[in-house]
């Protein structure tokens, strides 16, 4: 039996205790008693969460185990540090399980334990530049609604935190058992982490019509050579001082920009699911299927043909 082990600290976010329906329903459809889940607390008893809602709970002690640790996180990640004797628990209790999963802005306890060094991870969109700079040794990739970097996960948004339970799920029992978990539950799909918090287009914001009139032109043809020095002549700058005006309007270099667009539109394209990765890939500007799939993998963590997969698979489980 696995089990599953909840650290919960006082104003936790609630909608952390929804993710225990994966694991209650992963036993469901097993058929067995796969998961044991347990709610603990530094005090034990009760503790209440940021709604006020309370829950009983455990007392953690030093022999308290599970295979994998639940970290929830706080409403305001930035209106508290966890307590000496928080991380001193989560650091001892990790070390003795298989994973650990940092729920929303759980991260930040996981981080303030020094479990992130080196790791590639996730967070709510709100905080994921602060926990970058407060943990400039941890890789924040705030574009993922989970990432699971060896036995450390953690996911963006709490509803994001039962896509991540239900990759857990996956790993364990395998993808036919996480996709009737998620059937069950009536969730669209199971996302995979690659999946974006935000859209990309939303995210750049220019401030001239300039730099607006250029991105409006990568959109419609994005087939097209769509490199600075084109993008320069469609708003009548030269190169240099096109690529200096658009890094201070957006944060990013046209071709970061361009990139980014690309690979919306051919996500986008792929969920549709009515054209093959050949066409996608020529349509959106990516040199073969080949490249497509690369950038895919660097960017969002998932091949295209697994994304593909798991949209049908959602489409024929509605």
């Amino acid at each position: 039996m696995h089990r599953i082990g909840y650290f919960l600290t006082e104003g936790f976010q609630i909608m952390a205790l929804g993710t225990q329906s994966v694991f209650e329903f992963a036993n469901v459809v097993a058929k067995e008693q796969v998961y044991q889940v347990t709610n603990y607390s530094l005090t034990g008893g009760v503790v209440t969460s940021s709604i006020g809602a309370s829950v009983n709970t455990l007392k953690a002690t030093c022999e308290s185990q599970a295979d994998t640790w639940m970290v929830p996180g706080i409403v305001d990640p930035l209106a508290r540090d966890s307590t000496v004797e928080e991380l001193n628990f989560v650091k001892t209790a990790v070390a003795g399980a298989q994973r650990v999963g940092g729920m929303c802005s759980g991260a930040f306890v996981l981080a303030e334990a020094g479990l992130l060094e080196g790791r590639r991870v996730t967070t709510h969109w709100a905080y994921a530049g602060a926990l970058k700079q407060r943990f400039p040794n941890t890789h924040v990739e705030p574009d993922h609604i989970f990432i699971n970097d060896g036995s450390i996960w953690t996911s963006a948004g709490l509803s994001a935190a039962m896509d991540l339970v239900l990759g857990m799920v996956e790993k364990d029992l395998g993808h036919k058992v996480a996709n009737r978990v998620a059937r069950v539950l009536v969730m669209y799909h199971r996302r995979s982490g690659g999946q974006s918090q935000h859209s990309q287009m939303l995210k750049i914001a220019p401030k001239s019509d300039r730099v607006q009139t250029a991105l409006d032109h990568a959109r419609a043809n994005l087939a097209d050579d769509l490199s600075a020095e084109v993008l320069a002549k469609v708003v009548h700058l030269s190169e240099r001082q096109f690529r200096r005006v658009f890094l201070f309007e957006t944060g990013l270099s046209p071709a970061k920009a361009v990139e980014q667009l690309r690979l919306e539109t051919a996500r986008n394209m792929i969920q549709r699911g009515r054209h093959s990765l050949e066409i996608i890939a020529r349509e959106t500007g990516f040199r073969d299927r080949r490249h497509l799939r690369e950038v895919f993998i660097r960017k969002l963590g998932v091949s295209p043909q697994s994304f593909r997969r798991e949209a049908r698979e959602g489409d024929a489980g509605e």
